[in-house]
C-alpha cells in the first residue's frame, strides 16, 4: 500500500501532461480544452514546485503556454497534427536537458523529502541521474511511437497508441517506485 501511495504522489507531479493525455481527443476543440485545462493545471497543481524553480514544473508551464498560443490563438494546424510527436518530444527532451546539465529533475524532487544533509551524497545523486534516464528514454520511445503513428495512419486503432502511451507513464512510475524501494532497503540492510 506504501508503494501505491509513493506512486501516486509521484505522477501526481505529472498531472498536467495526464490531463493532457486523457483530454486532447480527436477534434480540436478538445485538443484546445486540453491545453487550456493543461495550462491551468501546472499552475495549479505545480505553484509550490514552480516557486522551488523546479525545471520540470517550468518547462511544462511553458510548453503548454506555447501551446495556447500556437494552437488556441494562432490556430496552428501543423501543430495540432503533429501534437503527439510535439509533447512527447518536448517532455522527453526536457527530461534529457535536466541530466545533460547536471541537474535531473528527480534530483529535485528527491532533494524536496530528503533533508539537507544528504542532498550532496553521491549515491542519492547517481540513483537520480539513473531515474531520470529511464525517464528520457522511455519518453523518447513515446516520441518514437508517435513519430511512427505519423508515418503509418491507420495501421492501428488512435487507443493502441494511447494505451502504450498510458503504459510508458505508468511503466516509469512504476519503476520509480520500486526503484526507489530498493535502494531504501539496501540503505537500510547497510546501516
Amino acid at each position: 500500500m506504501e508503494e501505491l501511495i509513493e506512486l501516486v504522489k509521484f505522477l501526481f507531479g505529472f498531472i498536467p501532461w495526464i490531463l493532457f493525455l486523457f483530454l486532447s481527443g480527436n477534434t480540436l476543440v478538445s485538443l484546445e480544452r486540453s491545453i487550456i485545462i493543461s495550462l491551468l493545471a501546472s499552475v495549479v497543481f505545480g505553484f509550490r514546485e514552480l516557486h522551488k524553480g523546479f525545471i520540470l514544473q517550468w518547462g511544462t508551464l511553458l510548453f503548454f503556454m506555447a501551446c495556447a498560443i500556437t494552437v488556441n490563438l494562432l490556430k496552428s494546424v501543423f501543430v495540432a497534427e503533429h501534437m503527439a510527436i510535439i509533447s512527447n518530444g518536448f517532455f522527453a527532451s526536457l527530461i534529457w536537458v535536466t541530466i545533460f546539465i547536471g541537474k535531473p529533475f528527480t534530483l529535485q524532487y528527491a532533494k524536496a523529502e530528503l533533508p539537507k544533509e544528504q542532498w550532496e551524497d553521491p549515491g542519492l545523486i547517481q540513483s537520480c541521474r539513473f531515474i531520470a534516464l529511464i525517464w528520457a528514454l522511455l519518453m523518447s520511445l513515446s516520441t518514437l511511437i508517435s513519430f511512427f503513428r505519423i508515418l503509418k495512419p491507420g495501421l492501428y486503432p488512435g487507443w493502441v497508441y494511447f494505451n502504450i502511451t498510458l503504459a510508458i507513464m505508468l511503466g516509469g512510475g512504476i519503476f520509480t517506485t520500486l526503484f526507489k524501494k530498493y535502494k531504501r532497503n539496501q540503505r537500510n540492510s547497510a546501516l
